[in-house]
């Protein structure tokens, strides 16, 4: 005999069965679907990646601006009240 095994079987089946509840909600409307991913391609990674680093260099110049200039700092202190 094998450590950690025994030779009478319990039979759980029963309880397995009745443990399982109907889905509600979402999961109930996702259970029939079947969803895929796909990885972008090449041409939607640059298309992402020159948003992500184009509004990155505005928000730079932004925080540039909003230290050196200060009308452009009041400017956003009295609009943000």
């Amino acid at each position: 005999m094998v450590k950690g095994f025994s030779d009478n079987e319990v039979k759980n089946d029963a309880d397995k069965k009745e443990s399982k509840k109907e889905k509600k909600g979402l999961a109930a409307f996702l259970k029939g679907k079947k969803f895929t991913y796909t990885l972008p391609g090449k041409k939607q990674i640059n298309i992402f990646g020159s948003i992500v680093l184009g509004l990155n260099m505005i928000l730079i110049l932004l925080v540039i601006l909003y230290l050196k200039n200060q009308e452009f700092h009041d400017f956003v202190f009295n609009v943000g009240r």
